[in-house]
């Protein structure tokens, strides 16, 4: 039984990819302190679950046996952590999440990957709408800038900043790194 479970969801290569084109992202600190939290999870024997994307989508950077697939390095799973693969943005379909949460007593989940707006706020809403307590690192994650159906654009920033928004007091209690490694140490 733990009283935390850190989540490190979709931290693969296609985001390497697309910020190598340049692409408006918000919290380029965002790969340091998801490292800081798997250091601090690893270092306390506190479990660690992977989660990566298995994309089914045409041309996607995600697809299985595509380069872009491939997790980044510094988040490889070591021995004794668990590596789910999803092919939907919520992790805990298709996958035996919930069953693992379960097999360790429903902590309270820290929550951080890519991106911010897409797959961890699936994620993080799910679990909410499930009853876990759920961490939304706001510094772990991050966001690009899109354009919406109605043409206007948004930077990666302003993205992230709602997604934020929408996710605290709702689905999670969203906190930065910092706030949740002294949390940790409590």
């Amino acid at each position: 039984m733990s009283d935390f479970v850190l989540l490190v969801i979709d931290v693969q290569m296609a985001f390497v990819h697309r910020d190598a084109t340049g692409a408006d992202r918000s919290c380029p600190e965002a790969e340091q302190n998801i490292a800081a939290l798997l250091s601090t999870f690893r270092a306390t024997g506190r479990p660690v679950i992977h989660i990566h994307h298995d994309s089914t989508e045409p041309g996607s950077g995600f697809a299985p046996d595509t380069p872009g697939n491939a997790v980044q390095p510094f988040v490889a799973p070591i021995d004794g952590e668990l590596a789910l693969r999803k092919k939907v943005n919520s992790s805990f379909i298709g996958t035996s999440l919930a069953d693992d949460l379960t097999s360790l007593g429903n902590p309270r989940i820290v929550i951080c990957g890519g991106t911010a707006n897409h797959c961890v706020e699936t994620t993080t809403r799910m679990a909410g709408n499930l009853g876990y307590d759920a961490i939304y690192v706001s510094d772990g994650v991050w966001a690009y800038g899109e354009t919406g159906p109605d043409g206007v654009a948004h930077t990666g920033a302003e993205i992230h900043s709602v997604t934020l928004a929408n996710m605290d007091g709702e689905f999670a209690t969203v906190l930065p790194t910092k706030q949740v490694l002294d949390l940790l140490e409590t």
